[in-house]
């Protein structure tokens, strides 16, 4: 499959088959993430992955938004590690987290595996129940695994603004 088609493809999957991911899977998506670009190469990122049924009951103290999924990724970045801009202060850490959870969801897609990025979650609940330190922020969960075959594709999933809206050529 092209880019373009694996890209339009993919869709935020909010059901799951209880079906474990094998390793071999959870490698690649990992893989994925150690290969995506970062600002300077710094690869702040730090990814905890979550298999156990027990630490997956955990995340459901976290969000309601686990999807039952038999896998999740805790996405997390590490601030003082990453990045930052001399001329404003930026920090690339966000952006970085943003870059690595984008190629980990379309490896996913890549390989049969479904994703949903979500941002809904009690960050200090994640943080307690993982023991993460403090020093890491956490950026996103990623619940994985095979789509349901009543998986439902969100209505929205196909609206987009028109391109003259979102582009412009040397002006804004």
């Amino acid at each position: 499959m092209n880019f373009s088609e694996l890209a339009k493809k993919r869709f935020s999957c909010r059901k799951f088959k209880d079906i474990k991911v094998e390793q071999e899977k959870i490698d690649s998506i990992l893989n994925s993430a150690l290969v995506a670009p970062t600002a300077v190469n710094k690869q702040p990122q730090k990814i905890l992955v979550l298999t156990d049924k027990d630490k997956l009951l955990k995340l459901k103290e976290c969000t309601k938004y686990d999807f039952d999924a038999p896998l999740c990724f805790i996405i997390c970045t590490d601030k003082e590690k990453s990045y930052v801009r001399g001329y404003d202060g930026k920090n690339s850490a966000e952006i970085d987290a943003a870059i690595v959870t984008t190629h980990m969801m379309l490896q996913a897609q890549d390989i049969g595996l479904g994703t949903t990025w979500v941002m809904a979650f009690n960050p200090q609940k994640v943080r307690e129940n993982f023991c993460i330190p403090e020093n890491l922020d956490i950026i996103a969960l990623l619940p994985t695994g095979y789509p349901d075959d009543n998986a439902i594709v969100n209505p929205l999933h196909n609206k987009f603004i028109e391109l003259d809206e979102m582009v412009s050529y040397n002006q804004i």
